[in-house]
C-alpha cells in the first residue's frame, strides 16, 4: 500500500474539483472522453489540479467496463494533474473494482458512501481489505451522521483507527446542516484525526464556515467546473482571512447552488456545464435522469451568469 506519508497535508489544502461524466447520445450511452477532457481543461485554466471522480460522476452505476476504460483516462492525465478515482460502494464491487485499480498507479481512491445496513466494525473491516486489495489508502466520504451505522460514537472511533493506521488518508466531510457552524459530529470527527486531513466536501456554500471555523484547509466543489476562478479567489481569501471577502466572492455560486439543492446536486451539475456551453454532458446514467425543460431554464440563466463572472477573473 502507499503509505499515507506519500500524501501531505499540504497537498491536502486545495480545491478538489468534482466533475461529471459526459456521455454520448447513442444508444449505449458510451462514455465521451474527449467532453470529459474539455471539462478538465476548463477546471485546469483556473489553476486547480484535484480531479475527484465520484459522486457527480455518478459511478454508483458505472458498469465494470466502463470503469477499465475511466481508469484507463485518468491514468493518462499529466503530472500536472492528480486524478483520484472512486469505488464502491457497495464492498463485492468495490473489490471487483480494486483489481482494475491496481493495474495503474494512482496516489489514492474514495470509497464512495454505503446506505446499506452497516455497522461500525463491519465498515472498518470492510475499509481495511478494500485498501489492502487496491494497494493504496482511502479518502473516506463521510455524507451522513451514520456512514458508519447508527453508534455515532463506535463510528467516529472506527475512522479514528483507520487514519491513524494508514487505512484512511484523508475524509471528504460532507454532513449537510442547516447552519454549518453548529456541527457536533464534525466536532467529534476533529476530536480524532487530524483537521489537516479533512476536506470540506459540500463544495462552496459551507467551505468557508468549514476553513473559518473548524480550520479545515481545503475544499471540493462541482461548481468549479464552471467556474474555477472564482473557487480559487475564495480559497485565496480563505487563506488570507479575508473572510468576509471570501463570502462575497461565494455569491456568485449561490443561484447555482440553490438549484443544484432544490432540484438534485448530480443532476443540475450535469446539465449546468452544457448549459453554460463549457463541453456537452449528453444523456445521464440510469437510475437519473436529465432535468425538465422547466428546471433547465433556471439553471441555464444560474450557470451562463457564473461562466460570465468567473470570465472576468480569468488571467489576461
Amino acid at each position: 500500500m502507499t503509505p499515507s506519508s506519500a500524501i501531505t497535508p499540504a497537498d491536502l489544502a486545495a480545491i478538489f474539483a468534482v466533475p461529471p461524466l459526459p456521455r454520448k447520445s447513442d444508444a449505449r450511452r458510451t462514455l465521451d472522453l474527449d467532453a470529459a477532457e474539455r471539462v478538465a481543461a476548463h477546471i485546469e485554466s483556473g489553476g486547480i489540479t484535484r480531479y475527484l471522480y465520484g459522486g457527480n460522476a455518478f459511478l454508483y452505476h458505472i458498469t465494470l467496463d466502463e470503469y477499465e476504460v475511466l481508469l484507463g483516462w485518468l491514468a493518462s492525465f499529466p503530472s500536472s494533474r492528480w486524478a483520484i478515482p472512486s469505488l464502491g460502494p457497495s464492498f463485492g464491487r468495490a473489490i471487483d473494482q480494486a483489481r482494475l485499480l491496481r493495474r495503474h498507479h494512482f496516489r489514492c481512491a474514495m470509497m464512495l458512501p454505503c446506505g446499506d445496513p452497516r455497522d461500525a466494525a463491519g465498515m472498518e473491516a470492510g475499509l481495511r481489505e478494500v485498501a489492502s486489495a487496491i494497494g493504496i489508502p482511502l479518502i473516506l466520504y463521510l455524507k451522513s451522521e451514520d456512514g458508519f451505522g447508527t453508534n455515532l460514537e463506535a463510528g467516529l472511533d472506527a475512522v479514528g483507527r483507520l487514519m491513524a493506521d494508514g487505512v484512511a488518508v484523508a475524509i471528504k466531510y460532507a454532513v449537510v446542516r442547516d447552519d454549518p457552524r453548529d456541527d457536533a459530529y464534525l466536532d467529534g470527527l476533529l476530536q480524532r484525526v487530524d483537521k489537516a486531513r479533512v476536506i470540506s466536501g459540500m463544495g462552496e456554500r459551507p467551505a468557508i464556515v468549514h476553513l473559518r471555523d473548524f480550520g479545515l484547509q481545503g475544499f471540493t466543489s462541482g461548481s468549479v467546473c464552471v467556474a474555477p476562478n472564482s473557487s480559487m479567489k475564495i480559497l485565496a481569501l480563505c487563506k488570507a482571512q479575508r473572510w468576509d471577502e471570501a463570502m462575497q466572492e461565494r455569491e456568485a455560486f449561490l443561484p447555482l447552488e440553490d438549484c443544484r439543492d432544490a432540484f438534485s446536486p448530480i443532476r443540475v451539475l450535469h446539465d449546468a456545464v452544457t448549459l453554460a456551453g463549457i463541453a456537452d454532458m449528453g444523456p445521464m446514467l440510469p437510475m437519473l435522469s436529465n432535468l425538465p425543460e422547466s428546471q433547465r431554464a433556471p439553471v441555464r440563466a444560474a450557470a451562463v451568469a457564473l461562466r460570465q463572472h468567473d470570465a472576468q477573473l480569468a488571467p489576461s
